[in-house]
Protein backbone atom coordinates (compact mmCIF):
# COMPACT_ATOMS: atom_id res chain seq x y z
CA UNK A 1 0.00 0.00 0.00
CA UNK A 2 1.22 3.68 -0.89
CA UNK A 3 1.16 5.64 1.43
CA UNK A 4 2.06 9.54 2.06
CA UNK A 5 2.81 11.07 5.45
CA UNK A 6 2.50 14.94 6.09
CA UNK A 7 4.99 16.08 8.31
CA UNK A 8 8.76 14.84 8.78
CA UNK A 9 9.48 14.88 13.15
CA UNK A 10 10.03 12.19 15.32
CA UNK A 11 6.29 10.57 14.41
CA UNK A 12 6.37 10.99 10.97
CA UNK A 13 10.02 9.17 10.63
CA UNK A 14 8.73 6.29 13.07
CA UNK A 15 5.47 5.78 10.56
CA UNK A 16 7.34 5.68 7.91
CA UNK A 17 9.78 3.24 9.36
CA UNK A 18 7.23 1.21 10.53
CA UNK A 19 5.29 1.05 7.17
CA UNK A 20 8.84 -0.15 5.35
CA UNK A 21 9.69 -2.57 8.20
CA UNK A 22 5.95 -4.27 7.01
CA UNK A 23 6.32 -4.21 3.33
CA UNK A 24 4.60 -0.87 2.36
CA UNK A 25 5.77 2.09 0.53
CA UNK A 26 6.29 5.08 2.85
CA UNK A 27 6.81 8.77 1.84
CA UNK A 28 7.05 12.08 3.90
CA UNK A 29 6.35 15.27 2.91
CA UNK A 30 8.20 18.35 5.02
CA UNK A 31 6.06 21.47 3.52
CA UNK A 32 9.55 23.81 4.56
CA UNK A 33 11.57 20.71 2.78
CA UNK A 34 14.29 21.37 5.62
CA UNK A 35 14.06 17.75 7.95
CA UNK A 36 13.89 15.90 4.75
CA UNK A 37 16.75 17.87 2.44
CA UNK A 38 19.04 14.57 3.77
CA UNK A 39 16.70 11.74 2.87
CA UNK A 40 16.31 13.29 -0.86
CA UNK A 41 19.89 13.10 -0.66
CA UNK A 42 20.13 9.76 -0.14
CA UNK A 43 20.95 9.31 3.36
CA UNK A 44 19.44 6.77 5.38
CA UNK A 45 16.86 6.93 7.92
CA UNK A 46 18.23 5.24 11.31
CA UNK A 47 15.77 3.83 13.47
CA UNK A 48 16.53 2.50 16.99
CA UNK A 49 14.45 1.54 20.34
CA UNK A 50 11.12 -0.37 19.42
CA UNK A 51 12.32 -0.81 16.20
CA UNK A 52 15.60 -1.17 14.95
CA UNK A 53 17.18 -1.02 11.28
CA UNK A 54 17.89 1.60 8.23
CA UNK A 55 15.12 2.60 6.01
CA UNK A 56 14.82 4.61 2.90
CA UNK A 57 11.86 6.51 2.67
CA UNK A 58 10.43 8.00 -0.47
CA UNK A 59 10.33 11.95 -0.27
CA UNK A 60 7.79 14.19 -1.50
CA UNK A 61 8.89 17.67 -2.56
CA UNK A 62 5.84 18.86 -3.00
CA UNK A 63 1.63 18.70 -1.56
CA UNK A 64 1.14 17.12 -5.56
CA UNK A 65 3.58 14.50 -5.01
CA UNK A 66 2.20 13.58 -1.28
CA UNK A 67 -1.49 12.94 -3.02
CA UNK A 68 0.07 10.84 -5.70
CA UNK A 69 -0.39 8.44 -2.87
CA UNK A 70 -3.68 6.60 -2.00
CA UNK A 71 -3.60 7.30 1.72
CA UNK A 72 -2.24 10.23 3.97
CA UNK A 73 -1.48 10.22 7.14
CA UNK A 74 -1.23 13.66 8.69
CA UNK A 75 1.68 13.05 11.52
CA UNK A 76 2.48 16.84 12.67
CA UNK A 77 1.29 18.94 15.24
CA UNK A 78 -2.07 20.66 15.15
CA UNK A 79 -1.10 24.35 15.04
CA UNK A 80 0.53 22.92 11.40
CA UNK A 81 -2.71 21.05 10.92
CA UNK A 82 -5.06 24.23 8.86
CA UNK A 83 -2.29 25.29 6.63
CA UNK A 84 -1.43 21.65 5.44
CA UNK A 85 -5.17 20.61 5.01
CA UNK A 86 -5.62 23.96 3.17
CA UNK A 87 -2.72 22.70 0.62
CA UNK A 88 -3.84 19.59 0.41
CA UNK A 89 -7.84 19.50 -0.32
CA UNK A 90 -7.32 20.64 -3.99
CA UNK A 91 -5.62 17.76 -4.70
CA UNK A 92 -8.04 15.03 -2.81
CA UNK A 93 -9.75 12.83 -4.79
CA UNK A 94 -12.21 10.26 -4.07
CA UNK A 95 -9.77 7.40 -3.99
CA UNK A 96 -8.15 8.91 -1.45
CA UNK A 97 -8.45 8.11 2.69
CA UNK A 98 -7.14 10.53 5.27
CA UNK A 99 -5.42 9.37 8.57
CA UNK A 100 -5.23 12.29 11.69
CA UNK A 101 -2.62 10.75 13.68
CA UNK A 102 -3.37 12.39 17.52
CA UNK A 103 -6.48 14.32 16.23
CA UNK A 104 -7.27 17.35 17.92
CA UNK A 105 -10.01 20.65 17.64
CA UNK A 106 -12.17 18.61 15.34
CA UNK A 107 -9.90 19.19 12.38
CA UNK A 108 -11.87 16.29 10.61
CA UNK A 109 -14.63 18.53 10.29
CA UNK A 110 -12.27 21.20 9.53
CA UNK A 111 -11.45 19.19 6.52
CA UNK A 112 -14.97 17.66 5.75
CA UNK A 113 -16.59 21.09 5.26
CA UNK A 114 -13.48 21.65 2.47
CA UNK A 115 -14.31 18.84 0.95
CA UNK A 116 -17.71 19.13 0.89
CA UNK A 117 -17.25 22.31 -0.80
CA UNK A 118 -15.39 20.76 -3.39
CA UNK A 119 -18.19 18.24 -4.19
CA UNK A 120 -15.91 15.41 -2.40
CA UNK A 121 -16.37 13.10 0.74
CA UNK A 122 -14.45 10.51 1.73
CA UNK A 123 -13.19 8.60 4.95
CA UNK A 124 -11.33 10.88 7.12
CA UNK A 125 -9.99 8.37 10.26
CA UNK A 126 -8.90 9.94 13.12
CA UNK A 127 -7.37 8.83 15.87
CA UNK A 128 -6.85 9.88 19.80
CA UNK A 129 -2.89 9.61 20.22
CA UNK A 130 -0.49 8.10 18.16
CA UNK A 131 0.23 4.91 16.96
CA UNK A 132 3.61 5.13 18.39
CA UNK A 133 6.05 7.22 20.61
CA UNK A 134 9.25 8.65 19.30
CA UNK A 135 11.91 10.92 19.94
CA UNK A 136 14.39 12.70 17.37
CA UNK A 137 18.07 13.42 18.22
CA UNK A 138 19.44 16.38 17.35
CA UNK A 139 19.95 14.70 13.50
CA UNK A 140 16.69 14.71 11.19
CA UNK A 141 17.92 11.11 9.70
CA UNK A 142 17.70 9.59 12.95
CA UNK A 143 14.65 8.60 15.43
CA UNK A 144 14.48 6.36 18.69
CA UNK A 145 10.99 4.59 19.02
CA UNK A 146 9.94 4.25 22.70
CA UNK A 147 7.17 2.09 22.30
CA UNK A 148 4.34 1.17 19.62
CA UNK A 149 0.72 1.39 21.79
CA UNK A 150 -1.05 -1.58 22.51
CA UNK A 151 -4.54 0.21 21.85
CA UNK A 152 -5.41 3.45 20.39
CA UNK A 153 -9.29 4.75 19.78
CA UNK A 154 -10.54 5.75 16.46
CA UNK A 155 -13.37 7.77 14.69
CA UNK A 156 -14.31 7.99 10.90
CA UNK A 157 -16.14 10.85 9.51
CA UNK A 158 -18.18 10.02 7.82
CA UNK A 159 -19.54 6.90 10.09
CA UNK A 160 -20.68 4.82 6.85
CA UNK A 161 -16.98 4.79 5.66
CA UNK A 162 -15.92 3.33 9.28
CA UNK A 163 -15.35 -0.16 7.97
CA UNK A 164 -13.22 1.09 5.05
CA UNK A 165 -11.25 3.10 7.31
CA UNK A 166 -10.73 0.32 9.73
CA UNK A 167 -9.59 -2.05 7.13
CA UNK A 168 -6.87 0.33 5.80
CA UNK A 169 -5.29 0.62 9.81
CA UNK A 170 -5.69 -2.80 10.88
CA UNK A 171 -3.92 -3.37 7.04
CA UNK A 172 -1.05 -0.96 7.72
CA UNK A 173 -0.08 -0.98 11.56
CA UNK A 174 -1.92 -3.99 12.94
CA UNK A 175 -4.98 -4.89 15.17
CA UNK A 176 -4.35 -2.18 18.09
CA UNK A 177 -7.46 -0.02 17.22
CA UNK A 178 -10.46 0.26 19.39
CA UNK A 179 -13.14 2.02 17.25
CA UNK A 180 -15.42 5.06 18.67
CA UNK A 181 -18.74 6.15 17.54
CA UNK A 182 -17.53 9.47 16.90
CA UNK A 183 -15.49 12.92 17.77
CA UNK A 184 -16.20 13.84 20.75
CA UNK A 185 -15.02 10.38 22.28
CA UNK A 186 -11.52 10.56 20.32
CA UNK A 187 -11.49 14.57 21.66
CA UNK A 188 -12.38 13.62 25.36
CA UNK A 189 -9.69 10.66 25.20
CA UNK A 190 -6.47 12.29 24.05
CA UNK A 191 -4.59 12.93 27.65
CA UNK A 192 -1.68 15.15 26.75
CA UNK A 193 -3.25 18.67 26.80
CA UNK A 194 -4.54 17.65 30.36
CA UNK A 195 -0.47 16.54 31.58
CA UNK A 196 1.41 18.59 29.52
CA UNK A 197 -1.31 21.86 31.30
CA UNK A 198 -0.14 20.35 34.63
CA UNK A 199 3.79 19.94 33.55
CA UNK A 200 4.05 23.20 31.96
CA UNK A 201 2.84 25.11 34.26
CA UNK A 202 4.60 23.53 37.23
CA UNK A 203 8.03 23.81 35.65
CA UNK A 204 7.45 26.73 33.06
CA UNK A 205 11.05 28.92 35.15
CA UNK A 206 12.95 25.28 34.11
CA UNK A 207 11.18 25.42 30.22
CA UNK A 208 11.87 29.16 30.30
CA UNK A 209 15.35 28.91 31.26
CA UNK A 210 16.26 26.13 28.78
CA UNK A 211 17.40 23.75 31.87
CA UNK A 212 17.88 20.10 31.41
CA UNK A 213 15.69 18.43 33.24
CA UNK A 214 13.69 14.80 33.05
CA UNK A 215 9.95 14.94 33.10
CA UNK A 216 8.92 12.11 35.13
CA UNK A 217 11.04 12.60 38.23
CA UNK A 218 9.49 16.25 38.24
CA UNK A 219 6.03 14.49 38.46
CA UNK A 220 6.11 15.66 41.96
CA UNK A 221 3.16 14.90 44.37
CA UNK A 222 1.72 18.28 43.72
CA UNK A 223 2.14 17.99 39.82
CA UNK A 224 0.59 15.04 40.19
CA UNK A 225 -2.25 16.30 42.58
CA UNK A 226 -2.78 19.10 39.58
CA UNK A 227 -3.41 16.54 36.69
CA UNK A 228 -5.47 14.63 38.39
CA UNK A 229 -7.45 17.15 39.16
CA UNK A 230 -7.90 18.03 35.40
CA UNK A 231 -8.39 14.52 34.71
CA UNK A 232 -11.44 14.67 36.86
CA UNK A 233 -12.63 17.44 35.32
CA UNK A 234 -12.56 15.73 31.47
CA UNK A 235 -14.03 12.75 33.10
CA UNK A 236 -16.85 14.45 34.21
CA UNK A 237 -17.26 16.61 30.66
CA UNK A 238 -16.79 13.32 29.03
CA UNK A 239 -19.64 11.67 31.44
CA UNK A 240 -21.94 14.45 31.04
CA UNK A 241 -21.75 14.27 27.31
CA UNK A 242 -22.58 10.54 27.80
CA UNK A 243 -19.15 9.48 26.36
CA UNK A 244 -17.40 8.08 29.86
CA UNK A 245 -14.12 7.79 28.80
CA UNK A 246 -11.06 6.16 31.68
CA UNK A 247 -9.03 8.00 33.62
CA UNK A 248 -5.65 8.67 32.99
CA UNK A 249 -4.76 6.03 36.24
CA UNK A 250 -6.48 3.57 34.22
CA UNK A 251 -4.82 4.05 30.87
CA UNK A 252 -1.78 4.21 32.31
CA UNK A 253 -1.79 1.39 34.20
CA UNK A 254 -2.82 -0.91 31.63
CA UNK A 255 -0.30 0.38 29.54
CA UNK A 256 2.08 -0.16 32.31
CA UNK A 257 0.81 -3.71 33.25
CA UNK A 258 -0.02 -2.64 36.74
CA UNK A 259 -2.54 -2.48 38.54
CA UNK A 260 -4.18 0.38 38.92
CA UNK A 261 -2.46 3.18 40.94
CA UNK A 262 -2.27 7.00 41.79
CA UNK A 263 -0.73 8.95 38.66
CA UNK A 264 2.21 9.56 41.49
CA UNK A 265 2.88 6.11 41.48
CA UNK A 266 2.32 5.56 37.84
CA UNK A 267 5.02 7.97 37.00
CA UNK A 268 7.25 7.11 39.64
CA UNK A 269 6.88 3.30 37.75
CA UNK A 270 8.17 4.87 34.42
CA UNK A 271 11.26 6.78 36.21
CA UNK A 272 12.26 3.11 37.78
CA UNK A 273 12.02 1.07 34.22
CA UNK A 274 13.98 3.59 32.62
CA UNK A 275 11.10 5.69 31.28
CA UNK A 276 12.16 9.28 32.01
CA UNK A 277 12.24 11.70 28.73
CA UNK A 278 13.73 15.26 29.18
CA UNK A 279 10.90 17.72 29.55
CA UNK A 280 10.58 20.84 27.14
CA UNK A 281 13.52 23.52 26.86
CA UNK A 282 12.04 26.36 25.45
CA UNK A 283 8.44 27.93 25.79
CA UNK A 284 8.40 27.37 22.01
CA UNK A 285 6.93 24.04 23.14
CA UNK A 286 3.99 21.58 21.69
CA UNK A 287 2.71 21.44 25.30
CA UNK A 288 1.96 25.09 25.07
CA UNK A 289 1.14 26.16 21.98
CA UNK A 290 -0.45 22.96 20.33
CA UNK A 291 -2.07 21.22 23.75
CA UNK A 292 -3.41 24.67 25.07
CA UNK A 293 -5.32 26.13 21.66
CA UNK A 294 -5.78 23.17 19.89
CA UNK A 295 -6.27 20.62 23.07
CA UNK A 296 -8.02 22.32 26.35
CA UNK A 297 -9.72 24.74 24.27
CA UNK A 298 -11.84 22.49 22.40
CA UNK A 299 -12.70 20.77 25.73
CA UNK A 300 -13.11 23.72 27.48
CA UNK A 301 -15.68 24.41 24.53
CA UNK A 302 -17.32 20.60 25.18
CA UNK A 303 -17.76 21.51 29.02
CA UNK A 304 -19.58 24.41 28.31
CA UNK A 305 -21.98 22.53 25.85
CA UNK A 306 -22.23 19.84 28.66
CA UNK A 307 -22.85 22.44 31.33
CA UNK A 308 -19.80 21.51 33.04
CA UNK A 309 -17.94 24.21 35.14
CA UNK A 310 -14.13 22.96 34.24
CA UNK A 311 -12.28 26.04 36.19
CA UNK A 312 -8.79 23.86 36.00
CA UNK A 313 -8.94 23.98 32.41
CA UNK A 314 -10.23 27.24 31.87
CA UNK A 315 -7.86 29.46 34.59
CA UNK A 316 -4.46 26.94 33.21
CA UNK A 317 -5.25 27.92 29.83
CA UNK A 318 -5.76 31.95 31.36
CA UNK A 319 -2.27 31.76 33.62
CA UNK A 320 -0.43 30.31 30.48
CA UNK A 321 -2.00 32.74 28.20
CA UNK A 322 -0.70 36.06 31.22
CA UNK A 323 2.35 33.95 31.72
CA UNK A 324 3.14 34.31 27.65
CA UNK A 325 1.54 37.27 27.44
CA UNK A 326 -0.24 35.86 24.35
CA UNK A 327 -3.98 34.48 24.46
CA UNK A 328 -3.33 30.75 23.39
CA UNK A 329 -7.10 30.80 22.61
CA UNK A 330 -6.71 32.95 19.63
CA UNK A 331 -3.97 30.54 18.42
CA UNK A 332 -6.76 28.46 16.93
CA UNK A 333 -7.32 28.56 13.68
CA UNK A 334 -9.64 25.80 13.24
CA UNK A 335 -12.81 25.91 15.33
CA UNK A 336 -13.75 29.44 13.79
CA UNK A 337 -14.07 28.25 10.69
CA UNK A 338 -16.59 25.57 11.59
CA UNK A 339 -18.91 28.07 13.09
CA UNK A 340 -21.92 27.77 15.67
CA UNK A 341 -21.61 24.36 17.15
CA UNK A 342 -23.88 22.73 19.26
CA UNK A 343 -23.32 18.83 20.73
CA UNK A 344 -26.36 17.31 18.20
CA UNK A 345 -24.61 19.31 15.18
CA UNK A 346 -20.99 17.73 16.73
CA UNK A 347 -22.71 14.46 16.79
CA UNK A 348 -24.39 14.72 13.47
CA UNK A 349 -21.62 15.77 11.81
CA UNK A 350 -19.33 13.24 13.30
CA UNK A 351 -21.91 10.28 11.89
CA UNK A 352 -21.99 11.58 8.12
CA UNK A 353 -19.62 14.75 7.49
CA UNK A 354 -20.76 17.67 5.95
CA UNK A 355 -23.51 17.51 3.31
CA UNK A 356 -22.09 18.42 -0.09
CA UNK A 357 -25.05 20.68 -1.57
CA UNK A 358 -26.19 23.02 1.45
CA UNK A 359 -23.05 23.36 3.34
CA UNK A 360 -23.08 27.43 3.85
CA UNK A 361 -26.23 28.04 4.91
CA UNK A 362 -27.76 25.13 6.57
CA UNK A 363 -24.54 24.13 8.41
CA UNK A 364 -22.58 27.05 8.90
CA UNK A 365 -24.97 29.74 10.82
CA UNK A 366 -22.94 32.50 11.23
CA UNK A 367 -22.41 33.80 15.18
CA UNK A 368 -19.67 31.69 15.60
CA UNK A 369 -18.30 28.57 18.57
CA UNK A 370 -20.94 28.91 21.17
Amino acid sequence: MHVGIAGAGAVAMGYAAYLLKSDHKASVWSPSGRRTAALDNGAALEVSGALEGSYHPSVCNNVEALASNDVIILALPANGHRQVLDALVPHIEARHTVFISGHLSFAALYLSKRLAERGIQIPIAVWNTTVLTAKAPSSPTAVRIGALRDHVEMATVPKDMSRCAAEICVNLFGDRFRFQNDLISIALSNLNPQSHLGIALCNLTRIERGEGWCQNTNITPSVANLIEALDRERCEIACALGRPVETMAATMSKSLQVREASLLELYQIRVARGTNPPGPKSVDTRYIWEDVPFGLLPTVMLAELAGVEAPLHKSGMHLLSVCLGSDLSAKNDLLAELGRLDVQTVKRLSNDGYPISTIAQDIVPEGGIV
